[in-house]
């Protein structure tokens, strides 16, 4: 049969860590056909069955005959991709349409205000560009040139000790493979082992259990497979079935009851937690009412124009709460202040915020709503010192601001190139070591998955051995003949192990 090394959990392991050429050769060298035995010329096929141990009859598994669908599986990503975009196209549409319609009927304290178009210079070339073609003038030709001289040394330096931060951590990384696959050697001789232990410790076993067939005349045999193995084999592993279920249910159970306890505990600590924040709130609105209404008893004539600012700030940050209409109106009505029109104005302010949904930003930072571009400079580079200093060459603060920023920028940034560099080498360590530890640990996990493959392809061919004895039509030449050609498969069959 032709056997594909890449399927077997030692040979995935031994691949994981080897080179494209190793993984290369390491194919061509396990690649082959393995011959179980030498099929005996006859006339008959008697020989033939008792050699490979073939049944009268073997049904075929059920999952070969599983439901096929007519459908391409593969074609419903890409018919699913056209419709989702179709149908974003079809409710964008459906949005503006619905957008204009609403912006028609809104009222205009509702709209949406207009937007100045910022356009932020927040790195150092850029704003020095801007500078040259803005102020074009001796000074800003200078500070120009030498930023830009500045940024393209920057840049070349931090490639240069970038890539001898890279390949130092590449070396290094070669160290710790290097080493790692000196560890797994040990590994892999154990895995090796451990197969091999199986399969003798299978061929003792069943040996030993072949030989009580061997040794008595038919009726004895019969007798003896009766006592010793027909309950074990045919009924032993349905039992360790039904306790696992019962088992699993119970688990199932309980976790089902803890999540939804912790479900409703959780709950009812929210809506706990909702209700004492309710009742912090109401508090701390009732004592902002009762600082309005201090500052409405002595507010007059003179203090005015300063109270006229603090109410405003103070009813805004009442806004929302239940009944807040009412009150502003109620303590601008008491307000000790002569002419009543401005009282009557200055409650309709407050109520029109309270409507308004938006508010214009500040012109200092967003400029004036008109929807035209507007430049700003808020510059977070190093860069920007220098250009300072080369403006005003005679200002010695520049030149001592720039040479301390640069020189902490290049301080941080070295120490955060070496930190990186080390961290990443101990991580790989660390790594190595945890895949060394995984090796380690698998080795049992892989032994048990050996066995058990093991199992799957010798227990059929043990059963029909203890098939033939429970028949009682087999010599007990023909039974030997069965039980060679069993352990002959034990022995040589699958899975197998590459060495």
């Amino acid at each position: 049969m032709n056997i594909n090394p890449l399927k077997d959990s030692e040979n995935i392991r031994n691949h994981r860590n080897q080179t494209a050429s190793q993984k290369k050769n390491s194919i061509y060298t396990k690649e082959g056909v393995l011959v179980n035995s030498a099929i005996k010329e006859d006339n008959n096929l008697n020989s033939t069955k008792d050699s490979f141990i073939i049944s009268d009859t073997v049904e075929m598994p059920s999952e070969l005959y599983g439901n096929r669908t007519g459908l391409d599986k593969k074609l419903i990503p890409l018919s699913a991709i056209a419709l989702g975009v179709m149908s974003s196209i079809a409710a964008t549409s459906w949005f503006v349409k619905r957008s204009a319609k609403i912006a028609k009927e809104l009222t205009p304290e509702k709209w949406l205000p207009t937007l100045t178009r910022n356009v932020n210079l927040s790195e150092e070339t850029s704003q020095v560009v801007y500078q040259m073609l803005q102020s074009p003038n001796k000074k800003t030709f200078i500070a120009g040139v030498g930023v830009l001289a500045l940024s393209a040394m920057g840049f070349m330096g931090k490639t240069f000790f970038d890539g001898y931060k890279d390949i130092w951590v590449k070396r290094k990384e070669a160290d710790i493979q290097k080493n790692l696959q000196e560890n797994l050697v040990a590994v892999e001789t154990q895995s090796f082992s451990g197969k091999m232990q199986i399969i003798r410790s299978l061929l003792s076993k069943y040996t030993q259990d072949f030989e009580k067939y061997l040794s008595y005349d038919n009726e004895k045999i019969l007798q003896n497979f009766e006592k010793n193995f027909k309950s074990d084999i045919y009924f032993g592993s349905l039992k360790n079935k039904k306790t696992d279920s019962k088992q699993s249910g119970f688990g199932n159970i309980a976790l089902g009851i803890a999540t939804t306890i912790g479900i409703v505990g959780l709950g009812f600590l929210s809506f706990k937690n909702l209700n004492k924040s309710k009742v912090y709130l109401k508090n701390g609105l009732e004592r902002a009412k009762d600082t309005i209404k201090e500052l409405v008893k002595t507010s007059s004539e003179e203090t005015k124009k300063t109270d006229k600012n603090n109410l405003e700030h103070m009813f805004g940050s009442l806004e929302g709460s239940e009944g807040i209409e009412e009150f502003v109106a109620e303590q601008v009505k008491k307000l000790n202040w002569i002419n009543s029109e401005e009282k009557t104005e200055f409650l309709n302010k407050i109520l029109t915020r309270f409507k308004t949904s938006t508010t214009r930003v500040n012109p200092n930072i967003g400029g004036d709503g008109t929807p035209k571009p507007a430049f700003n400079s808020f510059v977070n580079d190093y860069k920007a010192f220098f250009y300072n200093w080369l403006i005003d060459t005679e200002n010695p603060q520049f030149k001592q601001l720039f040479f301390g920023i640069t020189g902490i920028t290049a301080a941080s940034y070295g120490g955060k190139l070496v930190g990186d560099a080390i961290k990443e080498v101990q991580v790989k360590k660390i790594n190595a070591e945890t895949e060394l530890e995984l090796q380690k640990r698998l080795v049992s996990t892989e032994l048990r998955n050996f066995k058990a493959k093991k199992d799957a392809a010798t227990r059929p061919l043990v059963q029909e051995f203890y098939k033939q004895v429970d028949s009682g039509k087999r010599s007990k030449e023909e039974l030997k003949t069965l039980a060679e050609n069993v352990l002959f498969e034990i022995k040589n069959g699958p899975p197998y192990v590459y060495s």
